[in-house]
């Protein structure tokens, strides 16, 4: 089945609703408004229950089916939260809050979410209930481990779940998945080097800290070139480093790293963790200095099911003509949670020749609207048919 028709005709409304999501977006938990709007719309709707709360501000809505003899339930989630960057489209309908912006389209997935379930609400052809998830907090804040804990999924004992993601540079529309691993566990860590810090001209009475942390800033990219196999992917990134002197004429007496790790399976995360703190511990103690360190462990791997993740791209192949095999992605997303939790599929659909997201200038591209909310209906009906 192509694009549904209805979805042309909601398409005005649907590009309506994305556009004051984005001029004003709210970061992690503080997503009220948009949850209040979320919450309006799905009662506009005629869902069966609306709850909010779920997750701190998450939303969910339920919509049955026409039928229920399979007592099937299927799960669609789209996140709600920006990002704090200042926005730099220059567009109409461009942020109106300093710092605050829509730079990963989580607008146009909550938007897209909406119409879907406007359309199911209203025709219902399916046999079984759809809940239909709304997120906060995906960017950093951990709101889909927040909604499961809420117990969410047992509360309406979800059977599978389903997620996506707009992806520029990808034609606009079309869609690509992977089975298992997809996006990394996303850790970061910090680690602390205590020296000796002193008067730049006698390094000799010094334990110098920032040449210490320069050791380890090497050292730790052995554990991707001499520690992990080297057909696992791994990422080991120090993005700050941070004196504790200001002068040109002071060694400082510490040094702060932090930095990121990107990991795609249980036991190269493990590996890492312990290989970094092994070698920074070690190198400052051969120098003389100490080394405190800190392993954070965030996102796990989202990992998507197999034989959700076949039916996730046959709905796509019917909706677009094709469904690519998408790259694996070192970014994190915390739906990796949900699908801990119970079976299911995230796929990724084409924003088209857009800036990348995370950057001042990007925007969701309103043209992928009814093919994403085409392939959410679809996952219903199709999962769900009518006997």
């Amino acid at each position: 089945m192509p694009i549904k028709n209805r979805f042309a005709e909601l398409a005005p409304s649907i590009t309506e609703w994305r556009r004051d999501l984005h001029a004003h977006p709210e970061i992690l938990f503080e997503t009220h408004r948009t949850a209040g709007f979320v919450a309006d719309k799905l009662r506009a709707f005629g869902c069966d229950e609306v709850v909010t709360g779920i997750g701190r501000t998450g939303v969910v809505g339920v919509i049955r089916g026409r039928q229920d003899t399979s007592q099937k339930v299927i799960g669609l989630r789209a996140d709600m939260d920006a990002l704090p960057i200042h926005e730099a489209t220059g567009l109409p309908y461009a942020s109106k809050t300093d710092n605050a912006m829509h730079a990963c389209g989580h607008d146009g997935h909550t938007a897209m979410l909406l119409g879907a379930a406007q359309y199911l609400a209203e025709t219902r052809n399916f046999n079984g209930t759809v809940i239909v998830i709304f997120q906060p907090a995906e960017e950093g804040g951990g709101g889909g481990r927040e909604m499961c804990e809420d117990g969410m999924m047992d509360r309406w004992n979800i059977d599978e779940v389903y997620g996506m993601h707009n992806w520029p540079g990808m034609p606009v529309g079309a869609f690509a998945i992977r089975p298992g691993a997809f996006f990394a566990a996303t850790d970061q860590f910090d680690i602390t080097i205590e020296g000796k810090g002193g008067h730049a001209a006698k390094p000799h009475d010094t334990v110098d800290s920032t040449l210490i942390a320069s050791h380890v800033v090497l050292a730790l990219q052995s554990i991707v070139s001499r520690n992990a196999d080297p057909v696992d992917q791994i990422v080991v990134s120090v993005t700050s480093i941070e004196s504790s002197s200001k002068a040109f004429n002071v060694i400082a007496q510490r040094v702060n790293l932090k930095g990121t790790v990107r990991t795609m399976s249980a036991q190269m995360r493990d590996l890492a963790e312990t290989r970094l703190k092994a070698i920074a511990e070690i190198t400052a103690q051969a120098f003389g200095a100490t080394a405190d360190v800190t392993y954070y462990r965030g996102y796990p791997c989202m990992v998507n099911h197999d034989a959700q993740t076949s039916f996730a791209a046959q709905v796509a192949k019917d909706i677009s003509g094709g469904c690519a095999d998408a790259p694996l992605v070192m970014g994190g997303e915390d739906f990796a949670y949900m699908l801990e939790e119970r079976p299911g599929a995230y796929i990724l659909v084409g924003n088209g020749d857009s800036a990348s997201v995370h950057h001042p200038e990007y925007n969701f591209n309103d043209e992928a609207i009814p093919a994403g909310c085409s392939w959410w209906a679809e996952i219903a009906e199709k999962r769900m048919p009518l006997t």
